[in-house]
C-alpha cells in the first residue's frame, strides 16, 4: 500500500515508474558490512522506503531522486544499514547455486568457467554405486563433463575433482561471491563493497 502512494515529483509515467525500480538500496548489516555479496544484498526502492517508516533502518546514502506521498517528500535511499545487527548463519543452505558458488562457475573435471546455464552438477561417487547427494559428493561439471563422466567412478574414467567436495561455511562463500560484482554498482555503494576484482585492477595498474 505505502508503495501505491508514492510518486516522482516530477512524473507519474510508467517510465519514471520503471527507472525508479532501477534504484535500488543496498542493505548493510549494523556492522556495515553487506548482507551478502553474492547475490548483493539490495532492497527495491519500495522496501527500502518501507523499512525506512518502520524506523528499523538508517538511511546512509541517496540518490538524486525525490519521490513524495501525500504527507511526506525525500530522496530515495541508495545505501541502508540496519538498526539491529542480524546474526549471520554459519551453515549455507546445500542448494545448486551454493554449489557453483563454492566452485567459482568452474567445472571440477576441465577446470573451465561457464555461465550458469551451462552448468550442472555431478555425483562425484555416482547414486547408482552408492553415492549420496550431500556436499561431500557434488561438484559443478560442464554439460559435455557430465556426459563423458556418465554413471563411472573416477578411477574408472580417469576424471578426478579439481578439489575434493566439501561444505564451505558462509564466510567462504562470501569472499567467493566478491568475485562477482553485478553490472550495476551505484557510486554511494563504493565505500561498503570490495571487489576481489577491482584490487586486482589496481595491481595490474
Amino acid at each position: 500500500m505505502l508503495g501505491s502512494q508514492l510518486s516522482d515529483v516530477n512524473s507519474t509515467s510508467s517510465t519514471t515508474m520503471r527507472s525508479l525500480d532501477q534504484c535500488p538500496a543496498l542493505v548493510l548489516n549494523a556492522d556495515y558490512r553487506p548482507l551478502s555479496y553474492y547475490p548483493l544484498s539490495l532492497w527495491s526502492w519500495q522496501e527500502a522506503v518501507k523499512a525506512i517508516f518502520r524506523e528499523t533502518v538508517t538511511v546512509l546514502s541517496e540518490y538524486d531522486r525525490m519521490i513524495r506521498s501525500p504527507s511526506h517528500e525525500f530522496k530515495l535511499p541508495s545505501v541502508l544499514v540496519l538498526n539491529e545487527y542480524i546474526k549471520p548463519k554459519t551453515s549455507p543452505a546445500f542448494t545448486r547455486f551454493n554449489v557453483f558458488l563454492r566452485d567459482n562457475w568452474e567445472c571440477q573435471y576441465c577446470v573451465k568457467k561457464f555461465k550458469t546455464q551451462a552448468l550442472t552438477f555431478d555425483h562425484v561417487i555416482p547414486r547408482s554405486k552408492g553415492g549420496h547427494t550431500s556436499w561431500e559428493n557434488i561438484v559443478t561439471a560442464c554439460q559435455k563433463c557430465n556426459t563423458r563422466k556418465g554413471n563411472m567412478l573416477p578411477k574408472e574414467c580417469d576424471m578426478h575433482p579439481q578439489v575434493k567436495p566439501y561444505e564451505p561455511s558462509m564466510y567462504e562463500l562470501q569472499e567467493h561471491g566478491k568475485k562477482f560484482p553485478p553490472h550495476f554498482l551505484h557510486k554511494s555503494w563504493e565505500d561498503y563493497l570490495y571487489w576481489d576484482s577491482e584490487l586486482e585492477d589496481q595491481y595490474i595498474h
